[in-house]
């Protein structure tokens, strides 16, 4: 008994091991507390706008528990509870939470918990889009490396051919790259689905009209394990919990999930881009030469002449 009252009054000593305070970097607070991604953290840090005590922030800074962290002056907390919401997200409405865009999503949603956009949706499509306050989430999903799935089923102005399929399947030279391989198949005569696994500015309009297409609806079904389903136009829906327990997995945040080598890496996925898009290229070199050297060959009745002509020359010269 005597040992046991001893090893209590030694941890008096030691209580600042048990009871320390936590520490955490303030673009990582930021971000779980659903205001921002941790870059876009780090650029409101550099802008000023976000103080620690009353004192302006600085890059790199640690935030203490019980520490007032204020965001152009409205005080900031983590948020207790995470939220995802499916979206199927009409036309006309741009994914911003900028209040100075009269058509952005969040004024539209109008969910009473502060959330943001996961990625964008051109203004002119329609479909699936996910918000959230999770910030930790958010960059999992949008980071081009982990290659996550979208899916989008695509209407243009003309018959989908093979040709144009391949190529959209291979890679497109847009915005100075080539976009990386991907899976399209073909719904209709001028339509077709396509799953991308990066999200390139208006990729599929700038892929589509780099091939002399241009796009007249575009729709997007899925991102990752979630469908828009039945999901009405205007509408949002929460996430089931089997939902978000497989969408946790497969961004590395829960047990069990896919580790992140299992994933083609970036560079690879340019490699092997470039050298699909040069396969191509000699292809379509070899088809104008072959073309060509057809069209300037003699036509048959020509080439009767030519040989008739040959056979005399040799007679005379014997």
């Amino acid at each position: 008994m005597k040992s046991f009252i001893s090893w209590i009054k030694g941890l008096e000593h030691r209580k600042d091991i048990f009871f320390r305070k936590r520490y955490m970097r303030l673009n990582k607070y930021l971000s779980e507390a659903g205001i921002c991604s941790r870059r876009q953290a780090d650029q409101m840090i550099e802008d000023g706008r976000v103080s620690i005590d009353g004192q302006i922030a600085v890059m790199g800074q640690q935030v203490e528990d019980g520490q007032q962290v204020c965001v152009d002056g409205r005080e900031i907390s983590l948020v207790s509870r995470k939220i995802v919401l499916a979206f199927h997200k009409p036309k006309g409405i741009v994914c911003t939470a900028e209040k100075r865009e009269k058509n952005n999503i969040i004024d539209y949603i109008n969910y009473p918990e502060r959330i943001y956009p996961m990625g964008r949706l051109d203004k002119d499509s329609e479909g699936l889009i996910l918000l959230t306050n999770d910030g930790e989430l958010m960059n999992e999903i949008l980071r081009a490396r982990n290659y996550h799935e979208k899916e989008y089923e695509v209407q243009v102005d003309r018959p989908v051919t093979k040709e144009f399929l391949q190529k959209m399947s291979e890679g497109v030279e847009i915005l100075d790259t080539i976009t990386r391989p991907c899976t399209v198949r073909q719904t209709g005569v001028c339509s077709f689905r396509i799953v991308l696994t990066q999200g390139l500015n208006r990729q599929i309009r700038r892929m589509c009209e780099a091939l002399g297409y241009r796009v007249r609806n575009l729709k997007r079904y899925r991102i990752m394990n979630i469908y828009l389903g039945s999901l009405e136009s205007g509408k949002y829906r929460e996430l089931t919990s089997k939902e978000y327990d497989e969408l946790l997995r497969l961004t590395g945040r829960k047990k069990n999930a896919v580790p992140s080598s299992a994933h083609e890496s970036e560079a690879e996925g340019r490699k092997r881009a470039k050298k699909a898009f040069k396969n191509r290229k000699k292809k379509e070199k070899f088809a104008t030469e072959a073309k060509k050297q057809k069209e300037s060959y003699p036509k048959e009745k020509d080439k009767k002449v030519l040989d008739h002509r040959m056979k005399k020359g040799k007679r005379e010269h014997e």
